[in-house]
């Protein structure tokens, strides 16, 4: 059987932590790894070893049982790097004086250590259109000494909605000679009046009159790109939908999501008095009860 350390999975270093400390790794770990956010065989894997981790160090009984395998598999490992640093850590007395020595002596010498600056994150927000075919955007932050600078940002065509883009070296600058942090920038795409997106797909809104849901219909309707006709059958309700394949979100693989049209049956507000009279006329002799057909 392959061993998993459940407690590095979590992104713990040790065993000796309370159920707190293991439901908030869990739920750090869980939005980072989510599908939703993550794409690929690795990351849906991760996800999986995640649940399996929590649900296991959840449980008070599960969890005894699993630390007396991980003791003899990490735990062990871990008292013996212990007891060797604390060998290390006493040195002799003539290690002292020399250590004493060499320190006085090159006092004022030392030579720091290179730190890199730190990462800034912001975040930006595109239509689906600008999404969908990529586009060229300048964002303006105000640097540490509050002057505002601007980057010039091309965002590629068929991002995905809260992907982060990395801009080398734009971050906090670093101290000692270390290099500069990075800025990175969340994406952030808005659903607009005409649509809406779900993973690859687009939805969008299909009007109908009355007469057309109920007899069937050819519309034209527009995808993101183009135009397409689409062949409405008779009958159709509101809130039904209507898949339009390979018209959605681009999958990042080649591939495209699908349109998919939501019917929404408008009425009339005003109506002439032909059409009233019409309308009266279809009250006297029609048999459909919608009211009895949903009961």
């Amino acid at each position: 059987m392959i061993f998993k350390d459940y407690y590095k999975i979590l992104g713990l270093e040790t065993n000796k932590v309370n159920i707190e400390q293991i439901k908030n790794a869990f739920r750090e770990q869980a939005k980072k790894y989510h599908p939703d956010v993550n794409n690929g065989k690795v990351a849906e894997e991760r996800f999986k070893d995640i649940n399996e981790a929590y649900r296991v160090l959840s449980n008070s009984a599960s969890r005894r049982k699993y630390d007396r395998i991980w003791y003899s598999h990490v735990g062990k490992r871990i008292d013996k790097q212990k007891q060797q640093q604390e060998r290390e850590a006493r040195p002799d007395l003539l290690t002292l004086l020399w250590g004493s020595f060499q320190s006085f002596k090159k006092k004022g010498q030392a030579k720091k250590e290179p730190v890199k600056g730190e990462n800034v994150e912001t975040e930006i927000t595109l239509s689906i259109e600008q999404a969908f075919y990529g586009v060229d955007k300048k964002i303006s932050l105000r640097a540490v000494d509050g002057k505002m600078k601007t980057f010039s940002v091309k965002v590629p065509a068929g991002i995905r909605n809260g992907e982060k883009m990395r801009l080398i070296g734009q971050g906090k600058a670093g101290s000692n000679g270390g290099k500069n942090g990075d800025l990175l920038i969340k994406i952030k795409i808005e659903n607009s009046k005409k649509y809406r997106l779900h993973g690859y797909d687009l939805y969008t809104d299909l009007y109908l009159t009355p007469w057309e849901a109920a007899l069937g219909t050819r519309v034209t309707i527009e995808t993101i790109e183009d135009t397409t006709n689409l062949y409405v059958p008779q009958g159709m309700q509101s809130g039904e939908k209507i898949r339009i394949p390979k018209k959605g979100y681009k999958d990042g693989k080649g591939g495209r999501g699908d349109l998919i049209a939501e019917i929404k049956i408008v009425v009339p507000k005003k109506l002439s008095e032909e059409e009233i009279e019409l309308y009266k006329k279809l009250q006297e002799i029609t048999k459909f009860e919608p009211r009895k057909e949903i009961l």
